[in-house]
């Protein structure tokens, strides 16, 4: 297959998976509370720690089972949304944005935030799933850390604007409400096997 084709490929499956994803809310809630471009920096390199470390399981991804696999992928999407409806109850305005932060700080939060919510999410073992099929690490890995910069950056640069629109509440539970019917769909995948 043709490197052009695998990139745009990998690029296409992760953007879709990371739209509805936990660390896209959490990008986005970190977006409306700190200074976006100092989120972004953070996030961007937890991403891209993760493609890595994505790429290197990946032959050890595709030896699994398909129903073991969508069994995996099932759990974890369950569990985010049950981490998304439990982890916060109450609403934040635009107002309580943090004035004084520094850099290192944001950038430094929002890289811990991705990078201990990114372990074992969909998007990574997409990403594995796709360097083990498509052998082509690389490919894979640059398709992969430009869908998953993407969306970081449309919900981190949106995030604020998207507040004054709608609350934090109602905004986590669509995305929690996604999770939920994407864990059925690969529920039924690994039952149907």
């Amino acid at each position: 297959m043709h490197i052009a084709t695998v990139v745009f490929t990998t690029f296409a499956l992760v953007f879709a998976a990371e739209l509805p994803d936990k660390t896209a809310i959490a990008s986005l809630i970190l977006g409306t509370r700190y200074r976006p471009l100092w989120v972004y920096s953070g996030v961007a390199a937890a991403f891209a720690v993760h493609v890595v470390l994505a790429i290197v399981a990946g032959s050890l991804l595709g030896m699994l089972p398909h129903r073991a696999l969508q069994a995996i992928v099932a759990t974890l999407f369950a569990l985010g949304a049950l981490m998304l409806l439990r982890g916060r109850r109450e609403e934040e305005s635009v107002e309580d944005i943090e004035t004084e932060p520094r850099f290192w700080r944001v950038a430094g939060t929002g890289f811990m935030v991705i990078l201990v919510a990114e372990f074992g999410d969909l998007t990574q073992i997409v990403t594995a799933n796709l360097a083990a099929h498509y052998r082509s690490p690389v490919a894979v890995g640059a398709g992969a850390l430009a869908g998953l910069l993407c969306v970081a950056g449309l919900v981190v640069s949106g995030g604020r604007a998207l507040m004054r629109v709608l609350p934090v509440t109602w905004i986590t539970r669509a995305a929690a409400l996604a999770m939920l019917i994407l864990a059925g769909f690969s529920l039924a995948s690994a039952i149907a096997g």
